[in-house]
């Protein structure tokens, strides 16, 4: 084995060490919160990582089709992303106008 296939399997390594790292960091984000939005962004996060993972085993493998995956991967997390984040868009909202059905309720009263 030569220098550079050694450097080669060497950098493999790291890269998943880190990945998994920050899968770790990632799922303790995912549990503790503390709102809605911060668990929003690290199941992106998440994702992300997939995609890394993905990507360092399609290198090490030297398969093509490890690049597809990814990239399909990446468009389900793109949509999952805007469908949470229209999510937390409508639910503010709805409590913006149920808080100011209450104000206007209590004003009303006085």
């Amino acid at each position: 084995m030569n220098s550079v296939q050694q450097i080669f399997e060497a950098s493999v390594y790291i890269a998943l060490g880190l990945l998994c790292l920050s899968f770790v960091l990632t799922v303790v984000r995912v549990i503790r919160g503390p709102t809605l939005p911060d668990r929003v962004l690290a199941l992106d996060m998440l994702v992300a990582v997939a995609i890394g993972f993905i990507a360092v085993i399609g290198i090490k493998t030297g398969y093509s089709l490890y690049v597809d995956i990814a990239i399909a991967l990446g468009l389900v997390g793109f949509l999952a992303t805007v469908a949470f984040a229209r999510f937390i868009l409508e639910r503010g909202q709805a409590s913006a106008n149920t808080k100011d059905a209450a104000n206007n309720a209590t004003e009303g009263n006085q």
